[in-house]
């Protein structure tokens, strides 16, 4: 007659339940949790390479619009918008540009960490974001300071400036950019302020546009401001020192 195998004995945790009881309940919540995980992890994968294809696209193509013109224009209507390619920009506009939002765009790779370093050094609340930035923002974003905009700000830039020239990036912010309410592409900019064209633009028209890009919708391009002529002063100085080296400009 077989031997009858001794019972395990049923071990009790400090709440009184059963070993065995509390492992059947931890497996519902770990496979809820595997469950996240694998869904978070499919749909980044698949958003990552949806905003690959768009960067990507737009390297080839000029975006047609985007969230911020659609809602600037529906605002402030008639002013109209044609791209200009960056050859048909005056080489002075492009300088003053990056004299004032970015002065060491040929140098970096998206992010400036000397300004960005030097903002949180000295505690200021102004911003330290580059052309590549602005322009990833611009392109495929919308306004307004939030975390989550930021996250994917900080996901596309680097997807620009691998996939687009320097080059490219400028022109595509140029013809983005806001310069006045509603008034968005220096081809508008030119024509609304100075009634002309982004080639013949000289170097106070230049700076004064430059000028208005971090407040479009309240400052008026002043040709005789003291940040124009800053500006001005930047652009010619950036010509000296080559910074302006990755934009191939020749005047």
């Amino acid at each position: 007659m077989p031997r009858r195998r001794a019972s395990t004995p049923v071990q009790h945790i400090d709440d009184g339940r059963p070993a065995r009881r509390r492992i059947r309940h931890k497996r519902p919540v770990r496979a809820a949790a595997l469950w996240l995980w694998g869904w978070l992890r499919w749909f980044g994968l698949r958003l990552l390479a949806l905003m690959f294809v768009l960067v990507f696209a737009f390297s080839l193509i000029n975006p047609p619009t985007s969230w911020t013109i659609w809602q600037g224009t529906h605002e402030y209507p008639g002013t109209p918008r044609e791209w200009t390619r960056l050859a048909n920009v005056a080489p002075v506009m492009i300088r003053s540009v990056v004299a004032a939002e970015d002065a060491n765009f040929c140098n970096h790779w998206g992010f400036d960490m000397i300004e960005i370093r030097r903002v949180i050094e000295s505690g200021s609340n102004r911003g330290a974001s580059t052309i590549s930035q602005q322009t990833a923002k611009n392109v495929f974003l919308w306004q307004g300071r939030s975390w989550p905009r930021k996250v994917l700000e900080t996901i596309y830039t680097p997807m620009i400036e691998a996939l687009w020239s320097k080059r490219r990036i400028v022109e595509v912010y140029l013809n983005l950019a806001e310069f006045g309410p509603g008034v968005f592409g220096i081809h508008a900019a030119a024509k609304h302020h100075f009634g002309t064209t982004p080639d013949k633009l000289n170097a106070r028209q230049a700076a004064a546009l430059a000028a208005i890009l971090p407040a479009p919708k309240t400052r008026k391009p002043q040709t005789n401001s003291a940040r124009a002529r800053a500006i001005a002063d930047g652009a010619a100085t950036i010509r000296r020192d080559g910074r302006d080296s990755c934009l191939l400009l020749t005047r």
